[in-house]
């Protein structure tokens, strides 16, 4: 099971980066391999949404989302043709005068044995976590 966690401070204010976080349909516009994304129950509390991604390997995947709005978006895996587990959180914290702590954790386990396996797990954690937390707060300024 690969791990990531990363925090960063972002001169963009909570609800900014928030909105960014969980305007789910856009990904496919900021977030880098984001090939679709599909919104199959929606609610007050979240979504469960299925996206497809292609890093080294087109992948799909769908997860229920939680919301606690300028605060917390957290999900879970519901399915997926790789994922054995895909679970994790934004951590959002206003620190005033529009600066953001924002805060990502992910633990995802691949299915089976699959060539590479490690590779994939490193290339997300050390380059593509940082290059997603940046994509979302760039889109967050935009906004």
């Amino acid at each position: 099971m690969a791990k990531a966690n990363r925090t960063e401070t972002y001169d963009v204010p909570a609800e900014k980066f928030y909105q960014a976080i969980t305007d789910y349909k856009s990904y496919t516009k900021f977030v880098d391999g984001m090939k679709s994304v599909a919104i199959e129950k929606e609610s007050p509390e979240g979504v469960v949404a299925k996206f497809t991604l292609s890093l080294i390997k087109e992948i799909s995947y769908t997860i229920n989302l939680k919301h606690t709005p300028n605060k917390e978006v957290s999900w879970t895996l519901v399915t997926g043709d790789m994922m054995k587990s895909n679970n994790g959180k934004w951590t959002i914290k206003d620190l005033g005068n529009g600066k953001t702590e924002v805060t990502y954790d992910l633990e995802i386990e691949f299915k089976g044995f699959m060539p590479g396996l490690g590779m994939i797990e490193k290339t997300l954690v050390n380059t593509n976590l940082p290059m997603t937390m940046k994509a979302f707060a760039k889109r967050a300024q935009e906004l």
